[in-house]
């Protein structure tokens, strides 16, 4: 059994919704550590679909300014999961 605790959550934004409607594409943030191999495991285990690809973006953390004070916001990490055509993943 894959470790179910590497994807945190379902990314949802504008472009993400697209593109799970039109390309079979859904955006999970994951743990940094984890590889391409490992969530489609995970996700081939938890949702029960045909992985056909996963594409990985690391977002970087940065600093941000409010007036005078500095504060850090965290890095994350993406995954893009393409699933075979006439499946999808019900994420509600």
């Amino acid at each position: 059994m894959a470790d179910i605790f590497l994807i945190k959550k379902h990314w949802i934004s504008e472009k993400s919704v697209t593109g799970a409607q039109k390309q079979n594409k859904y955006v999970f943030q994951v743990d940094p550590k984890a590889s391409k191999n490992e969530i489609k495991k995970v996700v081939h285990e938890l949702f029960k679909v045909d992985v056909e690809s996963v594409n990985m973006i690391r977002v970087h953390a940065r600093t941000k300014r409010f007036r005078a004070s500095t504060g850090k916001i965290p890095g994350y990490k993406k995954a893009i999961v393409t699933i075979k055509k006439g499946q999808a993943i019900d994420l509600q």
